[in-house]
């Protein structure tokens, strides 16, 4: 049979999209369900927002008061009277503005060398850093704790600042984020007498500002709630951190829970606070790299 005479194919089946109920509907469940999610990890937060305005004894109850009948601001107050808290929160503080600076310098520059220079055991180099992220910090602790004890920094800000100023993690990232950047643009720029300070500066880290504030973000976070290395470090009262002030707080005295809670809330605005600024500077950074 030849191909004049041959039978014509049966038509192709258009294969038909969603229905179009499904398409309007679709926003609506995908707005439903992050809506949901967003308030089951804002509910703990409102639950302890709402807790530390009541009563000491509203904690004992079997049902969750949400709005309290009774508001109790003097919880605030008479929590920071009962121990040195104003110390406690300058000393995490410093700490973690000083941890949060260390990191952004030190694992942008180890990033940079990584990602943008080639020498003999640089991927051993990446490999040793990476296979730290496997090691708790109960397992390093006690070789810590010698080094820190060696160089006398016990019961000071070195000794609470030092081993936290540079993070594995911290170095993966910036090195990822330096390696999206295309090569053309530092050769351009060595090619027109740029030195490396000035590549690094003028023209790495403006693209990398997202990758900068997210580290910023999980330094400061993780340096302000570190409690394991404080307490290892830390035995006098003028240098304790705020979660050792905390821990202190409900066991030296018997604290309504309530006011533990004041405490709790005024130590999450730092965080809060910090996002807030932060988060203009990832969707400035974003606005700024020319890459898609």
């Amino acid at each position: 049979m030849t191909a004049a005479t041959a039978a014509p194919s049966a038509p192709r089946r258009r294969r038909r999209g969603p229905p179009p109920w499904w398409r309007k509907a679709r926003p609506v469940i995908g707005l439903v369900l992050l809506a949901s999610l967003t308030f089951l990890f804002v509910l703990p937060i409102l639950w302890m927002l709402t807790t530390s305005f009541q009563a000491g004894e509203k904690m004992f109850q079997l049902t969750t008061e949400w709005i309290p009948s009774v508001w109790h601001p003097e919880n605030y107050p008479n929590a920071l009277s009962r121990a040195a808290f104003p110390t406690y929160f300058l000393n995490s503080g410093i700490v973690s503005l000083v941890v949060m600076i260390g990191n952004v310098v030190f694992c942008t520059l180890a990033g940079y060398g990584l990602a943008r220079f080639r020498f003999p055991g640089d991927k051993l180099v990446l490999l040793l850093i990476l296979s730290t992220l496997m090691l708790p910090m109960e397992v390093t602790l006690v070789p810590t704790f010698l080094v820190i004890h060696q160089f006398g920094w016990m019961n000071s800000y070195p000794g609470l600042v030092g081993p936290l100023l540079i993070d594995a993690f911290g170095v993966f990232l910036m090195r990822q984020a330096m390696l999206s950047i295309p090569p053309d643009y530092l050769e351009a720029a060595r090619i027109d007498g740029a030195s490396e300070p000035t590549i690094l500066l003028r023209i790495v880290l403006p693209q990398c500002i997202p990758s900068l504030a997210v580290l910023a973000i999980f330094s400061f976070r993780d340096s302000w709630d570190q409690f394991l290395w404080p307490l290892t470090v830390v035995s006098v009262d003028a240098f304790r951190t705020f979660p050792l002030g905390l821990v202190q707080f409900g066991e030296d005295y018997g604290n309504p829970p309530t006011e533990q809670m004041a405490i709790a809330v005024l130590a999450t605005l730092p965080v809060f606070l910090l996002f807030a600024l932060l988060q203009r500077l990832v969707n400035r950074g974003f606005g700024l790299s020319g890459l898609k």
